[in-house]
């Protein structure tokens, strides 16, 4: 048994795609599909026959204009841009264009992702990348061959990967032979914070610096044991003053 997939009903395949489709001609809107009435909180019979390009702000309606008019001979590349739901709510989209014939009509249909959620992810990425390199900007040195990083807040997967990135290059940049990692600023110790210490002390000793942890608080200490977390081979001190009698460094005022 053979198909034929010319028989295949492209009607029903857009209707049931899970991905807002619009086909239009001449800036005249064809149809809809129940992904794109959802998405733009409309109906098809509130949209079809408007033009596509109200949707867009004004700045940007010249422009899509002739991306449409480019679309009919060839595929158009894919863009982002920001479009307008009907209760006027403004979306963040990614748009591609493709020529389509209908009979003898040349139409165009056009995809619309919605990138809200990846627009927030980088953000949150550009934001904690500032963060983390205004972090690294804070070894603070104390002695000639000696500095201090304070590290703050909360530390998920993504910012101690950050970490891991800019510390050791920090550090060897300003070349100090021994660091003073203070956690004190950390809300908690998890595996994800304990995993970075490591990595981050390793590479280090592979550089010849030589790590210490100060601010480790009681709380943090226990739940490292409950956690069955080893910190027996990093030196730890409760404050930065003792890591630097342990290093016999004079800090008598």
């Amino acid at each position: 048994m053979s198909e034929d997939i010319s028989e295949i009903n492209y009607l029903e395949v857009m209707e049931y795609s899970l991905d807002p489709l619009i086909i239009h001609t001449d800036y005249r809107i064809l149809y809809v599909n129940g992904a794109a009435e959802e998405f733009f909180r409309t109906d098809k019979e509130g949209v079809v026959g408007q033009s596509p390009l109200d949707i867009f702000k004004d700045s940007s309606k010249e422009a899509i204009r002739k991306r449409i008019q480019s679309a009919y001979g060839k595929p158009a590349d894919v863009i982002e841009e920001t479009v307008y739901r009907t209760d006027g709510t403004a979306v963040e989209v990614e748009l591609y264009c493709h020529p389509l014939m209908i009979g003898d009509t040349q139409a165009i249909q056009t995809y619309v992702y919605d990138i809200t959620d990846k627009k927030e992810r980088e953000k949150k990425q550009m934001d904690m990348a500032a963060e983390i390199n205004e972090l690294s900007a804070v070894l603070v040195p104390l002695l000639d061959d000696i500095a201090v990083l304070p590290i703050v807040g909360t530390i998920d997967e993504e910012k101690a990967r950050l970490l891991f990135d800019i510390i050791p290059a920090k550090v060897r940049k300003q070349d100090v032979n021994h660091v003073i990692i203070d956690v004190s600023g950390v809300y908690t110790l998890n595996q994800v914070v304990t995993d970075t210490l490591f990595k981050i002390t390793r590479v280090l000793d592979l550089l010849g610096v030589r790590t210490i942890i100060t601010g480790l608080r009681p709380e943090m200490v226990m739940s490292a044991a409950n956690q069955n977390i080893d910190l027996t081979s990093i030196p730890t001190f409760a404050t930065v003053k003792d890591a630097l009698t342990y290093m016999h460094v004079n800090v008598s005022s």
